[in-house]
């Protein structure tokens, strides 16, 4: 069993090393983290390709997982975030056209500067909005100060929450998450990585940052 210890790695270097040892056919892993953002994306990246995981925690900032390809699984995604391109992406969409798949990029709470009270209301009013651009929307990224939208009740949260149960895919930074102290309060999408989100960034088709 190969050994992968991730401790005081930064996102998203666990989650990397990972895909090196999967990519190099490795049936069987035991990886040690010491935060929990990393802990959830070695999680969901491991699962996504087939293994069986048994976690185990030895300290209060010390995780090891026992990862297990399971049978007949291959190391190939199973429903990984960002793996799949979204329908339309690299198969001809034009840019901006009917077919195109568009991700928004959110870095803050608020939209535009001046008054953050205004500010708050408009991103409200903006998530609102979002459904209006119909199967277009692919998925959202939240980073920075944008995590505290998925992790504070109010009408910015309830406007994710219909996104996503429409189908739109949330990501949520877990490393900006852990520095908000938000981890366990966030309440829609999923906890992800730099990895995913610069992957999802080169996938779309169109990105848009208000």
């Amino acid at each position: 069993m190969e050994i992968l210890d991730c401790r005081g790695l930064a996102c998203p270097q666990p989650v990397i090393r990972c895909r090196t040892a999967v990519g190099e056919g490795a049936a069987a892993l035991e990886v040690v983290v010491d935060n929990a953002p990393a802990l959830e994306n070695v999680q969901r990246f491991l699962q996504g390709r087939g293994y069986l995981l048994e976690v185990a925690q030895e300290d209060p900032r010390c995780w090891r997982i026992k990862a297990v390809l399971a049978d007949g699984g291959d190391g190939l995604p199973v429903g990984s975030v960002p793996v799949t391109a979204p329908q339309g992406a690299g198969s001809g969409a034009v840019e901006g056209g009917p077919g195109a798949q568009t991700l928004v990029l959110l870095t803050t709470e608020t939209l535009g500067r001046g008054d953050d009270t205004l500010g708050m209301k408009l991103m409200e009013n903006f998530l609102a909005t979002l459904p209006e651009l119909g199967p277009r929307l692919w998925r959202l990224v939240l980073v920075n100060g944008g995590v505290k939208l998925a992790a504070r009740s109010g009408p910015a949260l309830e406007s994710l929450q219909r996104l996503a149960a429409s189908g739109v895919s949330i990501l949520v930074c877990g490393a900006c998450l852990g520095h908000y102290g938000l981890l366990e309060a966030k309440a829609v999408g999923e906890t992800s990585n730099m990895l995913d989100i610069v992957t999802s960034l080169d996938l779309a088709d169109k990105v848009i940052r208000p």
